[in-house]
């Protein structure tokens, strides 16, 4: 409370009387692109949403820093890429959520002391702090973060910091509204009756949603708090299909972003400039007179001398037991996508993914050859290294120019762009998380071990090893294999095994000896794919150790060798009972699959 009365002093010597410091208030809503009125949608209307835009700031050009909701929500509490935090991942080994309950590595996902999340700075500035209804963070606060979870139980005259989740496009059971032969589907996704039929369901949703965001607005009008309210709304990502969610094209990482500010200052105003949703944290920090921390890495888009980033910024990392890496770079035209896990479908299995209705049918219509190129990339067994999308001329991004002599100067910029951002923001994203588990425990916490260390030179190496084994530069790998450093050792044995490099076998065998555990499955699965099956044993072995994380990658490594592993059904099944969530996932369906 100190500060708050320092805060209400200044305002008093500012403004001659005492004026309170403006209330914060975040909508987050789940799983939603921007389909609403203020944006475009024609077949709903969402008349509190667009009344919202009329009356503030609608972002024309707002995206998540990742597509999936515990890694963006994440970032958005601590207003920094969840790449710097080491909170990247979809879960993780915690208690809290899906994951699972290893205490041994606890320590690693606390935040640590020297870094304080947003509701800590506004809770310590003097405002009543409230969360409604969900968190879904992948660490552990070191402190309570909310005083509750109803903003009207502050007294009158403390200002508020209040967070609402929206289920959003998780609500599938809204009232009808959108008439699904109406619905014009993406070109990318086949003209279906289910798949129009779940769409129509979705914008429903947004129905639900606007009159939950109408609600709100009343309840601050009513409180007489409203023009003295700062609103921020957006989504925690893209609507959740085969493209969106999870994924870095603009079904995924775009979101409508509408900030309604006291006493409807800039009413009207559309903003085209490029903004993440960190810089949310930034804003908000900043009209409540907080000072921002140096870690904070969003942006204040609302002051006088903001300068327009010229890039955003996106990142895909494991997604529940779906093990990929994947980063972005967007400008005002172009995309650039880097697949650093070229080697795998976009489709990977996902029960998450797998287990709707609308994914199903895709899947069948793939196989029975009724999808049409561009329909059925997401089932290739490779994707390409690089993406390169002009989206002024392709807003559905489905002409890939990353191959294209005349693009080549852009896509050289662009890759050098991102590979700039990654070493400098300390992006951990390319260190296989088995090994990236250790060094947070060793160390106390991954952030500290990033922020302590210069890891720009392992970032670039870990760059080059995968784009060696892209380029089947057998020799380079070889080389990279026997690496002082663990994870330059794993992506070199995963690019041998991909590439069946016949030379390779004696180099992998070593590595089965490594003594990094996630090596040694890199270098067994590996040589399976070279043949020799002896090694599934290895595989099997590491199911069960210490770290989850190493057991989930070894069950991962079995489902992506087909039918070899189930001379090994028995210990395989045993891993239903793993305290890992997405162990037993993977047990699961391997289970499922060889009765």
């Amino acid at each position: 409370m100190k500060l708050f009365l320092v805060l209400i002093l200044f305002f008093t010597t500012l403004f001659g009387k005492a004026s309170p410091p403006p209330n914060i208030v975040w909508i987050v809503i789940e799983d939603a692109s921007p389909h609403v009125g203020c944006y475009g949608e024609t077949l709903i209307e969402t008349p509190h949403i667009d009344r919202m835009a009329r009356e503030g700031i609608r972002c024309k050009n707002a995206f998540v820093t990742s597509p999936v909701c515990s890694s963006s929500r994440s970032a958005m509490v601590s207003g920094m890429y969840q790449t710097t935090l080491g909170v990247h991942n979809h879960r993780s080994q915690t208690s809290s959520g899906k994951g699972g309950g290893n205490a041994d590595y606890y320590d690693s996902y606390k935040v640590p002391n020297s870094v304080k999340l947003i509701p800590e700075l506004f809770r310590d500035a003097g405002y009543f702090v409230t969360n409604k209804s969900k968190t879904d963070y992948n660490f552990i606060p070191t402190s309570k973060l909310y005083h509750g979870n109803d903003w009207k139980k502050a007294p009158a005259d403390q200002p508020i910091f209040a967070q609402f989740q929206l289920s959003g496009g998780k609500n599938r059971k809204a009232k009808s509204h959108a008439d699904p032969a109406k619905v014009v589907l993406p070109p990318y996704y086949p003209d279906h009756l289910v798949l129009r039929q779940d769409w129509a369901k979705y914008l429903d949703s947004w129905v639900k949603t606007d009159e939950e965001v109408g609600k709100i607005l009343a309840d601050l009008e009513k409180a007489g708090r409203l023009d003295a309210t700062a609103v921020f709304l957006w989504t925690d990502h893209g609507v959740s299909h085969l493209r969106g969610k999870q994924f870095l094209y603009e079904e995924g990482i775009r979101v409508p972003m509408i900030i309604r500010l006291p006493k409807k200052q800039r009413a009207g105003t559309e903003r085209d400039d490029l903004i993440e949703h960190i810089d949310v944290a930034a804003c908000s920090l900043s009209l409540a007179d907080i000072k921002i921390p140096d870690y904070v890495q969003g942006r204040d888009f609302l002051a006088a001398d903001y300068k327009p980033r010229k890039f955003v910024f996106a990142a895909r990392d494991r997604c529940d037991e779906t093990v990929d890496v994947l980063r972005c770079v967007r400008d005002s035209r172009y995309k650039y996508v880097r697949n650093f896990m070229s080697h795998v479908p976009h489709a990977q299995p996902s029960q998450y993914k797998d287990g709707k209705k609308i994914l199903q049918v895709i899947r069948g219509l793939h196989r029975e050859g009724k999808l049409s190129e561009v329909q059925s990339r997401p089932f290739a067994s490779r994707r390409p290294p690089e993406e390169l999308y002009d989206l002024q001329s392709d807003p559905h991004e489905l002409v890939n120019l990353a191959t294209e002599p005349k693009h080549r100067d852009r896509l050289a910029t662009m890759h050098k762009v991102l590979h700039q951002r990654m070493t400098e923001t300390h992006d951990m994203g390319l260190i296989p998380e088995p090994i990236l588990e250790d060094v947070g425990r060793e160390a106390g916490n991954k952030y500290l071990a990033f922020l302590k260390t210069d890891h720009s030179k392992q970032t670039r190496r870990l760059i080059e090893v995968i784009t060696a084994g892209e380029a089947n530069e057998s020799d380079k790998l070889l080389d990279f294999a026997k690496s002082a450093d663990p994870s330059t050792r794993y992506w070199a044995a995963v690019w041998l095994g991909v590439n069946k490099t016949a030379k390779s076998k004696s180099t992998l065998l070593k590595l089965t000896n490594d003594p990094v555990p996630a090596v040694r499955v890199a270098a067994a699965q590996a040589l399976c794919k070279l043949g020799d099956l002896n090694t599934l044993k290895l595989l099997v072995e590491h199911i069960k150790d210490p770290n989850l994380l190493v057991g989930m990658f070894a069950l991962r490594a079995i489902e992506e060798l087909g039918d070899a592993g189930k001379a090994h059904r028995e210990a395989i099944a045993a891993a239903q009972k793993s305290k890992f969530e997405f162990s037993r996932r993977i047990a699961r369906r391997l289970t499922a699959k060889w009765p």
